[in-house]
């Protein structure tokens, strides 16, 4: 199994905190880790089918693995981010401090 920090729901709140507020950065981080999750929940999906091969379960196997570890690393990213920005860990929103800085440079980028 897929062992997840975030929750999708969380994953989401911080996509779109940071997207109102142009901070992409935490936003690829959260679409990233959800594309992952699609493609280890596929490759869970494809190794509960019989296989013609014997090296197609094995292929299987070994993506799902490589995923959940690109999964876990990139958590762990995302963990250390939202500390450094300082964000709040039970809404998973954005300091007000980032916030007010975020709308002042676009506010300055459109004058």
């Amino acid at each position: 199994m897929l062992n997840k920090q975030f929750s999708d729901d969380a994953l989401a709140r911080i996509r779109e905190e940071a997207l109102i507020y142009q901070c992409a950065c935490p936003a690829q981080v959260c679409e990233a880790l959800g594309h992952l999750r699609q493609v280890f929940d596929y490759q869970l999906s494809c190794m509960s089918k019989p296989s013609l091969l014997d090296t197609e379960g094995k292929v299987h196997q070994e993506i799902a693995q490589s995923t959940a570890l690109a999964h876990a690393e990139l958590e762990a990213c995302l963990d250390r981010v939202l500390t450094l920005e300082g964000w709040d860990r039970n809404t998973f929103s954005m300091p007000a401090g980032l916030r007010e800085k975020l709308t002042e440079a676009i506010l300055s980028d459109k004058s």
